[in-house]
């Protein structure tokens, strides 16, 4: 069943070039019966006993193992839902080609979550590259290559990283198959010169696919061409498969080398915070402001993977889905607005609300969760991760993370009022507002907002225990 996740998906992603390329309305549901349908086998697959097949013996050994569990089972549950809600309000040409790579992206992203083999893990890594570099090929703006080119440059160079340290793993251990097994329990401790090198190579991999300052160059371009639907799953998925790594891999594998690196880490990360924040002030393109608070807020989360305290990555585990939410409801709304008005800058538009208020409702809820507002996912994952950043005596990270999530508010209300309450554009002509298949794309993930916000239980103790090993409880679960 677990393996369906990857199999289906892919399946039907290339099954999908057989329908006429006029079918675009039957390739669209079809999309989004897969993408529901992956959502229900990985609720149902959630705690069975985990697949695998032998594959290599040699030079070490290596099998198609998958697993779904702790962390991995939300993220999964989030990608299928955020695919979803996409491919539902999807409005674009060429819907079968789109959909076609969207349900390859889904079961490539999957594949990363539930690999238990390092090698299985960093196969399906590079391999969720090519649907996205494909996507902003065929549909960015004036057919802008060049940021497609970066795109695929950057987190190749990241994924060759870790392919290099997976490799080398695999021949002085002796194999890959270690994911969600702790230190002392199958993993075994490496030797200090290759656990460096090799920790090195999947923080490299881990810090480009994040983003993380100030490897994130290749990410506001990206966030800004993408069409909305892409990279409403990309910001809500795909950027958290570098801290799903750090917390998965590198925590338990490499638990030395981890605490050795806290402090740059801690550094990356509020440099991260604050740079982001600061620069989604100033911007005026809608897309571009959520790129830059997307930076500042994983980077918060990379302080909390390293911050070794039980608190902090139970937040860290419920921002990681929240932040999932909320900016896959803004990039989907902010997608909405395009198609409506024909711009998303800021000086463009105004007076939205008074004509749209649906719109504006969507767009309320989604920035206030962005900013933190008690009741909503946002504020669970930040109250979480500040109350364990101090509980572990990083009080001046703790005092300087502050700033930026102040500054979330500044720049968060900025894009609402100017979109829904700024002085009305004359020549921009009156749309309709948002019709019933676009709510209809909306309301599970802000149903999924509100419950998380109310109820994160479920999601911060998906395996969390005491003792030095609570990063990897908290990460994988435990291994079946």
């Amino acid at each position: 069943m677990i393996a369906a996740l990857v199999v289906l998906p892919i399946a039907a992603g290339l099954a999908l070039y057989l329908v006429p390329r006029s079918a675009e309305l039957t390739a669209k549901w079809l999309g989004v019966l897969v993408a529901f349908a992956c959502f229900v086998i990985a609720v149902l697959g959630n705690g069975q006993p985990d697949e695998s097949l032998r594959w290599l013996q040699r030079p070490f050994t290596a099998n198609l193992h998958v697993g779904l569990g702790g962390l991995g089972y939300w993220i999964v549950l989030l990608l299928a839902l955020s695919t979803c809600c996409a491919l539902v309000a999807l409005r674009i040409p060429r819907q079968r080609d789109f959909v076609a790579q969207m349900l390859l992206l889904l079961g490539a992203m999957s594949g990363v979550f539930v690999a238990r083999d390092l090698l299985v893990f960093a196969l399906f890594w590079d391999l969720m590259l090519i649907p996205v570099f494909l996507m902003l090929v065929a549909w960015a703006p004036r057919r802008n290559t060049a940021t497609a080119w970066r795109y695929l440059v950057y987190n190749l160079s990241g994924g060759l990283a870790l392919l290099l340290a997976t490799a080398a793993y695999g021949v002085v251990e002796g194999s890959t198959d270690v994911i969600g097994l702790s230190v002392g329990h199958g993993a075994t401790a490496i030797g200090a010169v290759w656990g460096t090198w090799i920790f090195a190579g999947y923080a490299f991999g881990f810090l480009v696919k994040t983003p993380v300052w100030p490897f994130h160059t290749w990410m506001p371009d990206t966030y800004a061409d993408l069409p909305p639907p892409a990279v409403a799953v990309v910001s809500a998925v795909q950027s958290k498969a570098g801290l799903y790594g750090f917390l998965v891999v590198t925590a338990p594998l490499l638990p030395d080398q981890m605490r050795a690196a806290t402090t740059l880490m801690f550094v990356l990360g509020l440099v991260g915070l604050v740079y982001g924040a600061l620069v989604a002030l100033v911007q005026d393109d809608a897309k571009r402001i959520v790129a830059y608070s997307s930076l500042s807020h994983l980077g918060l989360i990379l302080l909390a993977a390293f911050s070794g305290n039980p608190v902090a990555l139970a937040g860290a585990a419920v921002y990681i889905v929240a932040h999932g939410l909320f900016s896959a409801g803004l990039f989907i709304v902010l997608g909405q607005v395009e198609e409506r008005e024909e711009t998303r800058l800021l000086s463009r538009l105004g007076g939205l609300g008074e004509i749209e208020p649906k719109l504006a409702g969507a767009l309320h809820i989604m920035v206030l969760a962005a900013l933190g507002l008690p009741g909503l996912c946002g504020f669970a994952g930040e109250i979480l991760i500040l109350t364990g950043l101090y509980q572990a005596g990083a009080v001046w990270p703790t005092a300087i993370a502050l700033v930026p999530i102040i500054l979330a508010a500044a720049y968060m209300l900025r894009l609402f009022q100017h979109f829904m309450h700024g002085p009305p554009r004359e020549d921009i002509p009156q749309r309709p507002d948002l019709r019933p298949v676009e709510l209809l794309a909306l309301a599970p993930l802000v149903v999924a907002i509100v419950l998380l916000g109310v109820y994160p239980g479920p999601v911060a103790n998906s395996g969390v225990v005491a003792g030095p090993n609570a990063v990897v409880s908290l990460a994988i679960g435990a291994r079946r």
